[in-house]
């Protein structure tokens, strides 16, 4: 069965007009029959980056305006009678609409559709059948599989690799046939008909019933496929291919926007060019020279920094080894510095004996932390320490180093390390 979404992919309402017989219109509702409602769960993906089960009903109807997932395609997003749908999976012959609130079997419902979805999907979809295509005939491309997603669309390609002119070549030639205003003509051929052994496919699905709906850009391409597409390639305005990635298993990405992704991208690229214009104080033919300008002075001064630190670090160990509160238990914070500048104050001050206890980072927030001196006291302080800090870290051979969270609590370490040191001292 083919659902009304794929029969006619530009449809979103169906009206009552004289002598009751329905008639599609560009905007409102469709009108069909609620067959079944069973419940069901969905697994999604919170905020927080953590899947959460939702608890709902999965709706099936007498025909739908709403695309299940298939063919490399996402499913639409829509309502049912005003319930948002969440969720729409291919079962056989038969769609499932997963929503929260159930409904009645039997009762007539109107679907809408995400139109900007559907649209956008439908743009994504059809390029991607007009890239594969060119890419076989212009370089014997063979596609694998693809990917239409959020933001960027992905054609897998078999080959390892796509050299820049058969890209620039390709996407050329695309936008010539957008041009030329080529039709896009959808039809359903039975099983048994000779037809469908002269139409590319990459095979059915196990479960798939009823007549193979075919979709023929004139002159160009003939293929298999359950998705939603334009009528025309000139709805889909613009193909640029962004360049290509590495795929697996000796295979090469070639990664594409179509249609109003192009024109989206094109505004998030000129909003960044207007941003770096004015925060690098030049024309945009001249951005690559004066970042490169930055980095090379950045370098520079990184070096000169850590110069500088490691200069200080030594004249900080030696001040502390000199210093009158030399001995038991050494305390040292600084805000700037890093793990390399604590551990060459160790090095230089190089004591069995003392305890030496650094940090460097926001003094109530994150930093990093280093204790040293007696093995055997190390091993058995460093574990304590980062849980007052709670943070983590290792050790060996008289150091214990790591990361901590809560540098405000320094002075409850300094307390532990002179409570030990005292307690060793009573003892001897």
């Amino acid at each position: 069965m083919a659902f009304r979404c794929q029969r006619d992919s530009y449809a979103r309402e169906v009206r009552s007009v004289a002598g009751g017989t329905p008639s599609c219109r560009a905007n409102g509702a469709f009108s069909t029959t609620v067959v079944s409602c069973s419940p069901a769960e969905l697994q999604t993906e919170g905020s927080n980056g953590k899947k959460e089960v939702l608890s709902g009903f999965n709706v099936v109807l007498e025909d739908t305006l709403l695309f299940p997932e298939g063919g490399g395609q996402p499913d639409d997003r829509g309502t049912i009678n005003d319930i948002s749908v969440l969720r729409v999976t291919r079962r056989g012959a038969q769609a499932d609409h997963f929503t929260q609130t159930p409904l009645v079997p039997g009762t007539q419902v109107q679907v809408r559709v995400d139109w900007e979805r559907r649209f956008d999907h439908m743009q994504q979809h059809s390029g991607q059948h007009l890239i594969t295509a060119v890419a076989d005939h212009l370089f014997g491309l063979k596609t694998t599989s693809w990917e239409l997603g959020r933001l960027r669309s992905v054609i897998e390609l078999d080959s390892p690799s796509v050299t820049a002119e058969q890209v620039a070549t390709i996407e050329q030639n695309v936008n010539e046939k957008i041009r030329d205003r080529l039709p896009v003509d959808v039809r359903e051929l039975s099983l048994d008909d000779p037809e469908v052994e002269q139409v590319r496919a990459r095979g059915l699905p196990d479960d798939h019933a009823g007549p193979i709906r075919v979709i023929t850009i004139k002159g160009v391409d003939s293929n298999m496929c359950c998705g939603t597409h334009v009528s025309n390639l000139s709805d889909l305005q613009v193909i640029k291919i962004l360049g290509t990635e590495k795929g697996k298993k000796n295979k090469t990405n070639l990664v594409f926007l179509a249609g109003n992704r192009v024109l989206k991208w094109m505004e998030r690229s000129h909003g960044t060019e207007k941003a770096l214009t004015a925060l690098l104080k030049c024309g945009a033919e001249d951005h690559v020279e004066a970042v490169k300008k930055l980095q090379n002075s950045s370098k520079l001064l990184q070096k000169n920094n850590l110069n500088l630190l490691r200069d200080l670090a030594v004249h900080t160990a030696h001040s502390l080894r000199n210093s009158s509160d030399w001995g038991g238990v050494v305390v040292l914070h600084r805000k700037e510095g890093d793990s390399e500048f604590m551990n060459i104050i160790a090095n230089e001050i190089g004591s069995e004996e003392t305890l030496l206890f650094l940090t460097v980072g926001d003094e109530k927030g994150a930093g990093l932390f280093l204790l040293a001196g007696p093995a055997e006291a190390v091993e058995t302080l460093g574990p304590r320490v980062a849980e007052v800090l709670e943070g983590k870290g290792a050790g060996k051979k008289g150091r214990f180093q790591g990361k901590a969270t809560k540098m405000s609590r320094r002075t409850e370490v300094q307390a532990l390390l002179q409570d030990y040191v005292s307690t060793q001292s009573a003892e001897e």
